[in-house]
């Protein structure tokens, strides 16, 4: 790209309020900036073509968020959660076989009933009407590109990314140069390893005296299937196989409206065998005898794949900085065991909304708002996350034969006692230091499996309709160009090819026989931005920014 000073001035816009991420955290927040002061200016900026877009998960929805937030939420005829939990179901899976826990020995809050099935990308767009009623402008299809810095380092906003820059980096007839949104106080709302998160947790020092967070990648398929065999309000979670014991992860199946089912699969990011490949482990996953007759004769209607925080607890780093604060998952507040985070998200942007008004009632801008992050803890995120903050510790340091019954164990305690007898436990290395060499490991092959319920990394893209403009700079950046051939592929096997959810990685030889001259493409079209090759490459080579606004997956219904 030309150099700054080279482009024509970004036009600015001013705020009060300031929020990047049209997700559950940042439209909760926005909605409960306006029930507090309605004169307050509130933007939204979202890098997705409209909120809800590239929005991924399982879900079962624990309604604490949303009760606090718009009490009257199940009165409303267009609200987008219609089927309650009726039935919750946990097994342990072998290779043939389930096993099905009693939900007696199930800790109380590992309990779904009272909670809802549905579509979390709907409750956004739902979210995102309620936010916009209030008077919230909510601009989708543009992403938050750049950090704006006052003269003391304190955040003053963010830069949209410029449009109509080409893949050699010079503006096209069609550039238009980004703008300038400009608020007292910036509200971070990303999810998970969110661009500007990652730069704020750095430049501040936000993570110093937390442990490394910790991070899954987390698949979802949708699908239309027979009605006879569809049960609304039918949650089944199970863990064991596909995956082995040294290797954390489960799965989610859960029936809701007419016909539908959601189907997903979860693999802890601190897997060691660098030929493992999650998304296989999924499509395996589909073809266990405890899940495949529920899908068999049903149409696939949508597929996506997304990072979750998972160091929970412990891992959350520092909340506020100068000039604004993290919400929702960008911030880490991911109940492990219970696969949720939206609630959490939703409490998360109501809490900083609530300090956020305060401090500018006491017509403070710029500043760091403090309290947010003295408080988190003692509210219901905090009572949620603490009890569990021991269970991805335990998995990971035993595995799941040994880890499940402990981390249950430990469930209870903290339950029953109020307190754990483990204390409270490190993760120890980030994920991408968890890799061991090639020559370490027995190495894992994934043959052609003659299953209808089986697809490929390609076509799953196609059903997640993603886009991106192709004629764009790369927004997948290497550090350095030679360490996927030079140093991941002698030595791991270049694991990009196969954590990618989404085929962007490829190792090309001149010679596939004699693999000579290997080349490392990048295939940025296909990126879902999970942000997984971005947590997960060993040498910490890959950074992940965001594409052209509107860019990436168009999920419906997920």
């Amino acid at each position: 790209m030309a150099e700054t000073e080279e482009l024509p001035p970004r036009e600015a816009m001013d705020y009060d309020v300031v929020i990047v991420g049209a997700g559950p955290a940042g439209l909760s927040a926005a909605i409960r900036l306006k029930q507090i002061s309605p004169d307050l200016s509130v933007v939204v900026i979202e890098k997705g073509s409209e909120p809800g877009a590239h929005i991924l998960s399982g879900a079962v929805i624990d309604p604490i968020g949303l009760d606090r937030l718009l009490p009257d939420w199940r009165d409303d005829p267009d609200q987008p959660l219609k089927t309650q939990v009726h039935d919750d179901q946990f097994y342990l899976l072998t290779q043939k076989s389930g096993f099905r826990i009693p939900n007696a020995l199930m800790p109380k809050l590992m309990n779904n009933h009272g909670n809802f099935v549905g579509s979390l990308g709907n409750v956004v767009r739902w979210l995102a009407a309620k936010a916009e009623g209030l008077g919230v402008e909510i601009y989708p299809g543009f992403a938050g590109a750049e950090l704006l810095f006052g003269e003391n380092g304190e955040i003053l906003g963010v830069a949209t990314g410029d449009m109509g820059v080409g893949r050699d980096g010079q503006p096209k007839d069609s550039f238009t140069r980004g703008m300038e949104l400009r608020g007292k106080y910036t509200l971070i709302a990303e999810g998970a390893r969110g661009s500007l998160a990652k730069q704020i947790i750095a430049k501040f020092g936000l993570s110093q005296g937390r442990e490394p967070q910790k991070f899954g990648i987390g698949f979802k398929e949708l699908w239309r299937i027979d009605k006879a065999k569809h049960k609304a309000g039918l949650v089944q979670h199970s863990f064991g196989w596909p995956l082995a014991s040294d290797t954390g992860g489960g799965s989610f199946l859960y029936h809701f409206d007419e016909d539908y089912v959601s189907i997903g699969f979860v693999v802890h990011l601190n897997y060691s065998n660098p030929t493992l490949s999650p998304f296989d482990e999924f499509q395996r996953f589909k073809t266990h005898p405890q899940i495949a007759p529920t899908l068999e004769g049903g149409t696939r209607i949508s597929y996506g794949a997304r990072a979750l925080t998972e160091g929970g607890w412990q891992s959350v780093p520092k909340l506020t900085f100068p000039g604004g604060a993290l919400l929702g998952c960008a911030a880490g507040f991911m109940n492990v065991p219970r696969i949720k985070g939206s609630h959490n998200a939703v409490l998360s942007g109501m809490l900083a909304a609530e300090h956020v008004a305060k401090a500018l009632e006491e017509g403070r801008a710029h500043d760091e708002v403090a309290s947010y992050d003295a408080a988190w803890r003692a509210s219901d995120i905090g009572r949620d996350l603490k009890p569990v903050r021991n269970v991805k510790p335990l998995w990971s340091k035993f595995g799941t034969y040994i880890g499940a019954p402990l981390y249950g164990f430990d469930m209870w305690t903290n339950e029953l006692l109020g307190f754990s007898l483990f204390g409270t436990l490190k993760h120890g290395k980030p994920d991408h230091a968890c890799l061991k060499p090639l020559k370490d490991v027995q190495r894992l092959s994934y043959p052609k499996l003659a299953s209808k319920l089986v697809f490929d990394k390609l076509s799953s893209v196609f059903v997640s309709n993603t886009n991106h403009e192709e004629d764009q700079p790369v927004h997948l950046k290497l550090a350095d160009p030679s360490i996927p051939i030079e140093k991941n592929l002698p030595l791991y096997g270049e694991p990009a090819r196969l954590y990618c959810p989404a085929g962007v990685y490829e190792v090309v030889y001149a010679e596939e026989a004699t693999k000579s001259d290997p080349r490392f493409v990048i295939n940025a079209q296909n990126c879902v931005h999970c942000k997984t090759c971005d947590i997960k490459d060993p040498a910490q080579n890959i950074n992940w920014v965001p594409p052209e606004g509107g860019g990436g997956p168009n999920y419906p219904n997920m």
